[in-house]
């Protein structure tokens, strides 16, 4: 074993061995005595008190008989075969059912004993029965002294047939926590846990698994999470702190001819929030500290205005600018709406994609090492080797979920100092996400539409309403409007998927059939070419109608378009809902989103649905996203580099926890920003332990 008896194998714990070792690593990600420790219960069942077979009902859940076994008997044949012991506690009969080890319990029940059974009551032929209970004689039971309060653990198909049932599961973490009982190293200053009552780790860690009671479990749960939510807070605000100490950044104090042209040329005023950030930015850029900055901004609140006066600022102060988009359609996007809003008398602007043919590409290159293009706007293809800067002063990332860490932390390496960095999405992400993914950034929000913007109709119709549909779309369009109407793809399910949409591409040209119609098609298998073509006829005006995979969720701007239909809306995240439907409702025509479902809907797909037709509020949804699904399936968060995977914290429902340790993680750094005193010796240790799970984002932005 190692030096510290947590970092043991797990085929060392006694009843283990290799074979069931092998199997928790591959279904649990159980590999040390640690891994097991924090393998959490679900959820407690309360043993503390025994039911009457009287009082069981379809609502019950696991629950606890004391009885005797009236008779046993064998039913079936073959594989069919099973073990039927009547059991009796004098207020009623009930079944109990063996299908395997039948043998075995045959020979270790016996008629007029008493026993204690424990299981999920379910109905065969209208009564009550238990398949497979746990069942010990009365007498066990009460010399084991077994705690009134028992976990249960998730499990998996394999893990039961591996001979790891619940049970097993149970006695695998008694004989863990007898071992390591009085050997778990505190994490936790003293002081620190004194100011924030908090229970020590090695009691959390036994009453979690085994509380005696619900308050012991209640300051288990408590210190546990505490301590996940305040390191992770910890690690990002120091990073923080050393980037304010040591981020130097160029400084933007002029506001020049650039920036006044667009500022007087502007065809609408801009919204209060749209002020309000760039008044944020323009502190950032003349504080001379690097600015790190995350703009949220609901799709269609304005982002790519504040991006192109944040760019101009550093134009007029001598510096390049680039925005970096993660499609060809919003980059193409970016760049032919800018020359609306600049004066191309002042700013030199280019565009770089994939699709930049090698004379123009050649061209760009030249102008951005010499100094000559201002602003550039691209892809991937701007952190590409061969792109150099003479003096890059801001670098913009667009739809910043869409980049992995790695791809974002290359454009510090296009200039001689690093640039001001402003991250923009229009996923919103609740605020208690924010802080935990981006604890490190200084966080701004557009929270205000455009005037002028109308609210989008969202309505929630079934199939065999899809007539009303058509003759909805064909209204619109006879009116002089565009149709969107989008697939799901989903990889699990691509095949099926595409056909779905061709079949549906077929079904909407035989409705809206041609010359009078013209509908385009765009998705993943197409070629580029195909795929530029259909868009363009859209975007043009020149096709009525759009099918599509959801490709088209970033970037397409087609402000005649009024209406969008999501064809099996229920197999769509309602982040993902949310940004289709933004597709839409982009100018001053009313707009509609229509979501079109199967018959049978779970509660959590009919949720999602009667959320969408509710509000129109793009945070309030982010939120109810987040208490639904979780934050390791938030859109974005898997590829951020933040180790999610919290083992007993709930972003969702934890959030004034994770705010208290926010803010003693400030108050600690405050007082030593190095952690060097010796009270926090050991906070200085642990968060250098925990640094191998959290992604610097100081580096990197």
């Amino acid at each position: 074993m190692s030096s510290y008896i947590l970092d043991s194998e797990i085929k060392f714990l006694p009843g283990v061995g290799p074979k069931r070792a092998l199997l928790l690593e591959k279904e649990l990600g159980v590999r040390t005595f640690r891994d097991l420790l924090y393998t959490f219960p679900f959820r407690y069942v309360d043993r503390s008190r025994f039911y009457a077979i009287s009082e069981i009902d379809s609502a019950s859940t696991y629950i606890q008989l004391r009885g005797t076994i009236k008779s046993i008997s064998l039913a079936g044949s073959g594989k069919a075969t099973r073990l039927i012991a009547v059991f009796s506690d004098g207020t009623g009969y009930i079944e109990l059912v063996f299908f395997k080890g039948i043998k075995w319990m045959q020979d270790k029940l016996q008629v007029g004993q008493e026993y204690v059974v424990f299981g999920k009551p379910s109905v065969f032929n209208e009564h009550y029965n238990f398949v497979h209970p746990e069942i010990e004689p009365v007498a066990k039971v009460a010399a084991s002294g077994n705690p009134a309060m028992t976990g249960v653990y998730s499990s998996t198909e394999k893990l039961q047939s591996g001979g790891i049932s619940g049970k097993v599961f149970t006695t695998m973490q008694q004989k863990l926590a007898q071992l390591v009982a009085g050997q778990i190293e505190e994490t936790l200053p003293e002081y620190f846990l004194q100011r924030k009552k908090l229970i020590p780790l090695g009691r959390a860690l036994h009453d979690i698994h085994f509380p005696p009671d619900t308050y012991a479990l209640e300051q288990a749960r408590r210190r546990l999470k505490y301590e996940e939510l305040f390191y992770l807070q910890l690690a990002l605000v120091k990073q923080k702190f050393i980037k304010m100490r040591e981020g130097t950044g160029v400084m933007l104090p002029r506001i020049g001819a650039a920036f006044n042209y667009s500022y007087s040329h502007l065809p609408f005023p801009l919204t209060g929030a749209q002020k309000r950030v760039l008044k944020e930015i323009r502190a950032d850029v003349t504080s001379g500290r690097q600015m790190n900055r995350l703009l949220q901004g609901d799709v269609g609140s304005g982002k790519t205005m504040v991006a192109i006066f944040s760019a101009l600022q550093a134009i007029d102060n001598g510096y390049q600018a680039c925005i970096m988009a993660p499609t060809e359609v919003l980059a193409q996007q970016h760049y032919n709406g800018i020359f609306k809003y600049i004066s191309t008398d002042l700013v030199k602007v280019a565009l770089l994609t994939g699709s930049t043919k090698t004379r123009e590409r050649r061209e760009i290159y030249a102008g951005l090492a010499d100094g000559s293009i201002n602003l550039v706007i691209g892809t991937h293809a701007l952190i590409e080797e061969k792109v150099q800067f003479a003096n890059l002063g801001l670098a913009v990332i667009d739809e910043q979920h869409r980049f992995g860490v790695d791809q974002r932390s290359r454009l510090w390496s296009k200039s001689e100092i690093a640039p001001h960095i402003l991250v923009m999405t229009a996923t919103p992400i609740p605020r208690t996400l924010a802080m935990t993914l981006y604890g490190d950034l200084d966080v701004s929000v557009i929270d205000e539409l455009p005037p002028g913007r109308k609210p989008i109709i969202t309505t929630h119709v079934g199939e065999n309403q899809r007539k009303k549909v058509y003759d909805f779309m064909r209204k619109e369009i006879d009116a002089g409007r565009q149709v969107f109407v989008v697939y799901p793809l989903i990889k699990e399910s691509e095949k099926m998927d595409y056909e779905n949409l061709e079949q549906g591409y077929l079904a909407i040209t035989e409705e809206f059939k041609a010359p009078d119609y013209i509908t385009a098609v765009v998705h993943g298998k197409q070629t580029p070419e195909n795929k530029a073509f259909d868009m363009n006829l859209f975007v043009t005006g020149k096709a009525d109608i759009l099918v599509a995979t959801s490709v088209i969720e970033v970037g397409v701007d087609v402000p005649n378009a009024s209406v969008m239909v999501i064809e099996s809306a229920e197999r769509f995240g309602l982040a993902q809902l949310h940004q289709l439907r933004g597709r839409v409702g982009r100018g001053a025509e009313k707009s509609y989103c229509i979501l079109m479902t199967g018959y049978k809907l779970s509660k959590e797909s009919r949720d999602r649905i009667d959320m969408m037709c509710a509000t129109n509020d793009g945070f309030e949804l982010a939120e109810a996203d987040l208490k639904m699904r979780g934050p390791g399936d938030f859109e974005g968060t898997r590829q951020s580099g933040l180790a999610l995977d919290l083992h007993i914290a709930d972003l969702a429902k934890d959030s004034p926890m994770l705010e208290d340790a926010r803010n003693a993680a400030i108050d600690i750094l405050d007082d030593d920003p190095s952690l060097s005193k010796a009270k926090n010796a050991l906070l200085a240790k642990n968060l250098q332990n925990i640094r191998t799970e959290v992604t610097d984002y100081s580096k990197i932005s």
